[in-house]
């Protein structure tokens, strides 16, 4: 088992468009509303390749192996990364109590704790402005909630 980082910086509005943050799944029958076949087709042609949060922490692993930021066998390394993320950005948190060192020293701890058992972790923030920053960790080989999705790092290999 190992844990592979993900963090993403945009316009909220982005974060919110729902069609480019879920997989395409089934293909709508030929009597289903237009909004439907819409929502299927750009799913299918944006999914895969944009670096957008998807809504299901396990759904990082569909995504190519370049939006990998680090990979790491212990929960321990993968929580000091998210720590430097949320550092990083911290400062420019919308929300005061989001800041607290205290809290962020917390959020570390908690995700260190799910991590050592298997589950995902995704962080939310807004930025000052109309900006959002979201960061996952993704636990792989395999995924609790998704067991049958491959890791990104041993895809394209032969």
């Amino acid at each position: 088992m190992h844990h592979h980082g993900y963090a993403w910086v945009g316009e909220k509005k982005t974060f919110d468009k729902e069609s480019v943050r879920r997989p395409a799944g089934r293909a709508p029958t030929a009597s289903s509303e237009m909004e439907v076949h819409d929502r299927y087709r750009e799913a299918a042609a944006v999914f895969p390749t944009t670096d957008v949060p998807p809504i299901q922490t396990a759904h990082w692993l569909m995504k190519p192996p370049s939006m990998v930021r680090g990979t790491w066998e212990e929960p321990k390394e993968a929580g000091a990364w998210l720590g430097l993320q949320l550092s990083e950005f911290a400062p420019r948190f919308a929300s005061a109590q989001d800041r607290e060192v205290t809290r962020l020293v917390l959020l570390v701890q908690g995700a260190v704790e799910r991590l050592t058992w298997g589950g995902d972790v995704s962080l939310g923030h807004y930025l000052k402005g109309t900006v959002f920053h979201s960061v996952a960790l993704v636990t792989c080989s395999p995924n609790r909630a998704a067991r049958d999705l491959p890791c990104p790092a041993t895809q394209g290999r032969a």
